[in-house]
């Protein structure tokens, strides 16, 4: 049987998922009656919830006598490093492009990478039959984006189609028949070349691990394309590390290939083929698993640095361990070194205390998604602000520079322009009109700009903006930037919320908790209207007399208090506060409790 190895990539909510959903489903991967879930290949519940696709997956479906294996990449630049790695199993990219917004910031990230490894991309432009899809003016687009990426002639020739996921069909032309995707099988088929490890298989067997997944029955399975040779179950294989190190020598105990959604035990594997191998115990990304006579590792792609570092710690609140199980240091030291061994963008360090610990990443994204698992899996912890990690080039400070790409109504442009390239240090680098009263905003802003900014940025579009961020470069430091300006309001007491006392309160902010909610000492429950702090008393409940009086029984009406999402009260805190992550609450707090310990803090 012919092969086909392909990564299809695009923005976040620009249809991939949906797209490879078809795909399996009009190549015959599910049975006629069979109950699938809509976007399958999104098979984390946090992926279902956000929308989003975090882990790339492989799959695979047969065509005409020709296997094709899919990769679905994650579409956010917080997720990148499986994009890097996925990217050289594959022999081709089908490039999804929304033909109402064009090519976006996280299409630029993805393609550069694919671009930079010679593979030939087929463009398909989704979502033609929208209303406001302007599919000419997304194809130019993408031309334009393959150039400024200096693509070579043969990427700059690439053929393109026409399609709409969602009711799964796709087309040489616009006007087209509509009906099935039978013209992109059969273009992919055609365009995409086929493995050329397939002429080394008589060859010592080689393979680079790019995936490393964990199965309850079988331990460790690293997944990759094998590059020469052949592998049978049972026979004895070594890992060699990127700079030649023997890892282990193990005795392969299982082999699986994707085979639609699922994954099949195998006898054998051929070179060419992308499959899971189980039975080794130190091996890990970016290692090559090989003969014992192959002494030379494959070459693995280098992997961006972390932009941003934040603090794990224990939750020392006084309600720590009501929530969850799992509330000791050493366990979630634990639970975040096996999250380094799996994700290689992630870098966890000790702290010289010890109950804390540093852990460096891509964005404010994948922290949130990193804790957000964490706290579904009955953790409880205390999560710093993101603090940008900086370095030293030729004795000069460098900093991180995200280009923010920013799609807003013509009305609200002029407060974004002022407030990036304002306080925030941010340069102006193009402004045009993007739709009937829409413009476009791109900027290079300090990575240190962004962080907080994406809640402001909501109130000053009132809703309607879209921030999409992309790391840029390195730059000079740009100086101190300043951060949330306003105050907060801190609990003096310890107890349950009385609906008088936070009556009494709003005239001084706005709330973060409700009636009968858990406070303690030092917990931060609402912002203060103006830039200081300040202690209040939450649990000051109402004088009661034997008098009675005209009105003063009036019922207590509460404004509703304001929810912060994990990302948004990571963003929101300053360097001196918290966030306590339970799996039923997320609260803010003073990183010191006590008054007395804040002021001296202060003073030091």
């Amino acid at each position: 049987m012919d092969l086909r190895n392909i990564a299809i990539i695009a923005h976040v909510d620009h249809g991939k998922t949906t797209l490879v959903d078809e795909l399996l489903k009009q190549s015959g991967a599910f049975r006629a009656n069979q109950a699938v879930a809509e976007r399958a290949m999104d098979s984390n519940d946090l992926e279902r919830e956000r929308g989003i696709t975090i882990l790339a997956k492989a799959t695979s479906v047969e065509w005409k006598n020709t296997r094709i294996n899919i990769v679905d990449t994650p579409g956010h630049a917080d997720f990148g490093a499986e994009v890097e790695r996925i990217l050289s199993m594959v022999d081709g990219v089908v490039l999804l492009v929304d033909a109402a917004e064009g090519p976006m910031p996280q299409t630029k990230f993805v393609t550069s990478k694919a671009l930079a490894l010679g593979l030939r991309p087929i463009v398909v432009l989704n979502k033609v039959d929208k209303p406001d899809a302007e599919p000419d003016r997304a194809l130019d687009e993408v031309f334009d984006l393959f150039s400024a990426l200096d693509a070579n002639e043969d990427q700059l020739d690439f053929p393109h189609m026409y399609a709409s996921g969602r009711s799964g069909w796709a087309d040489n032309e616009l006007d087209g028949p509509r009906k099935n995707l039978d013209a992109l099988f059969n273009l992919i088929v055609n365009h995409v070349p086929k493995p050329k490890q397939q002429a080394h298989q008589d060859d010592d067997f080689r393979m680079l691990a790019v995936t490393l997944g964990a199965d309850p029955f079988v331990g460790r399975m690293l997944t990759g394309r094998v590059e020469s040779g052949k592998l049978k179950v049972g026979q004895t294989v070594q890992a060699i590390s990127r700079i030649g190190q023997k890892v282990e020598q193990f005795r392969v105990t299982k082999i699986q290939a994707f085979r639609g959604l699922m994954q099949q035990d195998i006898e054998e594997a051929v070179a060419g083929d992308i499959v899971s191998i189980a039975g080794m115990t130190k091996a890990t990304v970016a290692d090559t698993i090989c003969a014992l006579a192959v002494d030379e590792p494959l070459e693995a792609q280098p992997i961006d640095p972390p932009t941003i570092t934040v603090t794990f710690g224990i939750n020392d609140s006084p309600l720590a361990g009501r929530d969850g199980k799992k509330v000791q240091s050493r366990v979630i030291r634990d639970r975040l070194m096996k999250e380094a061994e799996t994700n290689v963008a992630i870098k966890v360090a000790d702290t010289p205390g010890g109950e804390a610990f540093e852990v460096s990443g891509r964005g404010e994204l994948q922290m949130g998604v990193l804790i957000e698992n964490m706290r579904r899996e009955g953790f409880e912890l205390s999560i710093s602000r993101p603090q940008v990690i900086l370095r030293e080039e030729d004795g000069q400070k460098m900093e991180p520079i995200e280009e923010a790409t920013i799609d807003v109504d013509d009305e609200y442009s002029g407060a974004v322009i002022e407030k990036l390239t304002g306080a925030r240090k941010g340069d102006l680098v193009e402004m045009k009109q993007a739709g009937a009263g829409k413009t476009r905003i791109i900027a290079h802003v300090p990575s240190r700009g962004l962080i907080g900014y994406h809640g402001e940025f909501l109130t000053d579009t009132r809703g309607t903006g879209v921030l999409n961020r992309v790391f840029h470069s390195w730059a000079p430091f740009k100086g101190p930037i300043p951060g949330r300006r306003a105050g907060v309001l801190i609990s003096m007491e310890q107890g349950q919320a009385v609906a008088y006392a936070l009556w009494n309160l709003e005239d001084r902010g706005r709330m973060f908790i409700g009636a009968q909610a858990d406070i303690y000492q030092g917990m931060i429950i609402g912002e203060h209207s103006r830039e200081n702090d300040l202690e209040v008393n939450p649990l000051k409940g109402k004088k009661l007399t034997n008098v009675r009086a005209s009105g003063s029984d009036d019922a207590v009406r509460l404004t509703t208090p304001i929810t912060l999402s994990l990302e948004e009260a990571i963003a929101y805190i300053n360097d001196d506060e918290l966030v306590e992550v339970t799996p039923n609450a997320i609260r803010l707090r003073k990183r010191f409790l006590d008054p007395h310990e804040r002021k001296r803090a202060a003073k030091s």
